[in-house]
């Protein structure tokens, strides 16, 4: 398989900055619906934040690692004060120093301009959910007076896996639905994040040219699969990583990192407290890029599932569900495709393609031929689906499969 090279690492890319956010927003009018931004108003608004407070918050068991550790100092810690809640749509210095705080943590609140919008409530619901051990169903995405003493306190977000293979690593929190990018220890990237429902979904989904399922294609396929949502605990590295839209039986995303098969972090305008995808990691929107400069091929990816550590999941378990065709979706545009039609679609193994084309009626044979001449007859290839070999962590399941996990 091709993989991209290597991207160098950068430290102080811990937002996105100026420019590359009005590149981003510039680009949101194609990306909006395609990555679950919904339809109508302006495509360069905030997309709006989703909090489901029926949906059951994940458990966390008690066994895991302290996220924080206390730094000694030998000065007083100056703390400020303020005055009132902090919420979306405030503007003011205090909302500027959370912001800076939130940023020197590693929670990413997006630029420090000190007004309180979308991507510094998902920060804080991050740091309400990993710090102060708030439900993942339940963070309020606001900053009380309470709240801000605390955040000032001497502490540091430490790893679980200090002294990971690789120099840097990534850190994935199911039960939480956080995700945490480390350099050498230092968190650069802590931030809310939606994994697999666990659900199963028949959809038809679209995947892109050099996607699994269509590695060696030249244009998009269009088919019906069916899925489970399944986002697997185990031990993984960075693979691959595409910059911009692409479309797969995973779903659509926005600068996705794959890391177990077709299972990848990636950008998303809907990003809700609940898990929401087919299996893939979302991220806001507005950080994604800032993922691909942090994050390199070859990178460890640790993925916590609440069960077991990751490195006590195995094969099997840490293997994703992969996909299969939907039956009834292929009968449905069999029976409804005219056999005169000719579409550039192609058809799945499970269909068959008209045994012959009849010549249209108006044509007769010439006069001095006593034969009219056969039909040609075009039989529609199979489809067939290459799946590419997973990462060195991770081996293929036991059973023959043909079609790529769904995200």
């Amino acid at each position: 398989m091709n993989q991209p090279s290597r991207r160098p690492k950068s430290k102080a890319a811990q937002w996105l900055p100026a420019g590359a956010a009005a590149a981003l927003l510039a680009t949101v009018a194609i990306a909006g619906a395609a990555l679950g931004g919904g339809s109508g108003g302006d495509a360069a608004a905030e997309p709006t934040i989703v909090i489901d407070t029926a949906a059951p918050a994940l458990e966390v068991p008690d066994s895991i690692p302290e996220v924080t550790a206390t730094i000694e100092t030998t000065a007083p810690v100056q703390k400020t004060t303020i005055d009132r809640t902090l919420t979306k749509g405030l503007a003011g210095d205090d909302v500027r120093q959370v912001q800076e705080r939130l940023t020197d943590l590693g929670f990413v609140p997006g630029p420090i301009d000190g007004i309180y919008g979308d991507q510094t409530i998902k920060s804080v619901w991050a740091y309400e959910k990993l710090v102060l051990d708030v439900p993942s169903n339940a963070p309020t995405g606001k900053v009380t007076p309470e709240m801000w003493d605390r955040m000032q306190d001497p502490f540091v977000i430490q790893p679980r896996r200090p002294n990971a293979p690789s120099t840097n690593h990534t850190e994935v929190y199911l039960p939480e639905q956080v995700l945490a990018v480390f350099h050498d220890d230092t968190p650069v990237m802590i931030t809310h994040m939606s994994s697999g429902t666990g659900e199963q979904w028949c959809e038809e989904v679209t995947i892109s040219p050099g996607e699994y399922g269509n590695r060696d294609g030249e244009e998009a396929i269009v088919r019906g699969e069916c899925g489970i949502s399944n986002t697997p605990g185990g031990v993984f590295e960075f693979y691959r990583q595409v910059e911009g839209i692409r479309d797969s039986a995973l779903g659509s995303m926005w600068n996705p990192m794959y890391f177990n098969y077709g299972i990848a972090i990636h950008g998303a305008q809907n990003v809700p407290l609940q898990p929401a995808s087919h299996g893939c990691i979302r991220i806001p929107l507005g950080i994604s890029e800032t993922l691909q400069s942090l994050a390199s091929i070859g990178d460890m990816v640790y993925v916590w599932d609440g069960v077991k550590e990751p490195e006590e999941q195995s094969e099997r378990e840490s293997t994703p569900t992969f996909n299969w065709i939907d039956k009834e979706w292929a009968a449905t545009t069999t029976s409804t495709t005219p056999e005169t039609t000719t579409t550039t679609t192609e058809v799945p193994a499970t269909t068959e393609a008209p045994a012959t084309t009849q010549a249209p009626a108006t044509t007769q044979a010439p006069a001095t031929t006593s034969t009219v001449p056969a039909a040609t007859t075009t039989v529609a290839p199979a489809t067939t689906t290459t799946v590419a070999p997973a990462p060195t962590t991770t081996k293929p399941p036991s059973t023959t499969t043909t079609v790529p996990p769904s995200s």
